[in-house]
Order: C-alpha cells, then sequence, then structure tokens
C-alpha cells in the first residue's frame, strides 16, 4: 500500500481542508530535488533556523519571499559569458527554487549568508487575541495566562 486514506479523518472535522491539501500533496508529489542541500534545527520551543547550502550564490543572486504560510527561497546565477574548460565541475550553481509549507504564525525573523551557508531565522509570533486567557468570575477584564507555546 502507497497511500493513505484520510477521508475518515476529514469527515468529522471542519476547517482542516488546508491540512488535507498539504498531505495529499505531499503523499501524491515526485521525489524533490536535493539540491541545494539544507537543514531545519529547532532552537527553542518558538524558533527555528533553516540553513542552506548555496555555495557560489551571492546576496544579489538570492531571494527570499513568505507569502502567507509558503516560504521560498529561490537562486539565480547570471550566465558566465567567460568560456571555460572544466577538468572537473562539482559546484553546481544552477538555479533553484525551494518551497516550505510554514505553520501558523511563523514569520521570517531575518537572514544571513555566511562562508557559502543561508541561514534563515523562523520565528513563532501568537497574536495576544490567540493566548489563553482566564476568564475571572465576577465581571472584571480577562487577563493573559502565561503559557509554554504549543
Amino acid at each position: 500500500m502507497t497511500g493513505f486514506d484520510f477521508s475518515p479523518l476529514f469527515r468529522s472535522t471542519i476547517g482542516f481542508d488546508r491540512l488535507s491539501r498539504l498531505m495529499d500533496a505531499t503523499m501524491g508529489a515526485p521525489e524533490a530535488s536535493s539540491y541545494p542541500p539544507y537543514n531545519i534545527e529547532k532552537l527553542s520551543d518558538d524558533q527555528y533556523r533553516l540553513t542552506m547550502a548555496v555555495a557560489g550564490f551571492g546576496e544579489n543572486e538570492l531571494e527570499i519571499t513568505q507569502a502567507q504560510s509558503a516560504l521560498v527561497v529561490a537562486g539565480r546565477a547570471p550566465k558566465d559569458e567567460t568560456p571555460r574548460q572544466f577538468l572537473h565541475r562539482g559546484i553546481a550553481r544552477r538555479a533553484f527554487e525551494r518551497r516550505f509549507e510554514l505553520a501558523d504564525h511563523i514569520v521570517v525573523d531575518g537572514a544571513s549568508l555566511e562562508n557559502g551557508l543561508l541561514h534563515i531565522a523562523l520565528k513563532r509570533v501568537v497574536p495576544e487575541s490567540l493566548k489563553p486567557r482566564q476568564i475571572p468570575i465576577g465581571g472584571s477584564a480577562p487577563r493573559v495566562i502565561e503559557t509554554k507555546a504549543a
């Protein structure tokens, strides 16, 4: 069996259609390219770091875009006008586009390029209106409960 049927799960849920589409796309997608290689690190409960090996690319040849729940990292190398004869070409330096689906409330906090590694800092920022609150009995204003992020 190569696939899973999630329809029983989604029959009793409302508003999880994005999750359904993400699972369907992941299960049915062909094997993705492994270029460029990358790491995803969890630094704390609310902070992550995406590191991509982008040897040969400069800052002006890389583009990072966040649109809603998608993070897109693209590299565009200019055409090399100088004819060269390579005896071995191990540094690919080919154009790429990597897409990552971000969880709710994850935002890009910054990016840096050091020694051929592109570091992208990601942070979970939960709006105050979505944090748990304690509602006191007696009519005074609710107060936010400090809890660990989910």
